[in-house]
């Protein structure tokens, strides 16, 4: 394969990955991607994909850190000890 041709297929598979995450409304990660390309006849690897969509700035929405709510500690209640009960 040329250097020409290298380059026209790697910009073939950049325009294809960038069609695809904005299809799925930018919620396809690598997994996905691969699938699609896979239907596509296209054989690029996962971390390909990771590297040309990080060279992209394409971020899936499910990547994106998530706030999760967190108990504070232990289930002992702040009740106070009014009987004198041994524990």
């Amino acid at each position: 394969m040329s250097l020409s041709n290298w380059k026209r297929n790697k910009t073939d598979i950049t325009s294809a990955i960038i069609e695809i995450f904005h299809k799925s409304r930018q919620n396809y990660g690598t997994r996905k991607i691969k699938q699609e390309l896979q239907q596509l006849r296209k054989t690029v690897s996962r971390r390909r994909i990771c590297r040309i969509m990080k060279a992209q700035g394409l971020v899936s929405s499910y990547t994106v850190a998530q706030f999760k709510p967190h108990s504070n500690g232990s289930n002992e209640s702040e009740q106070t000890n009014e009987l004198n009960r041994d524990f």
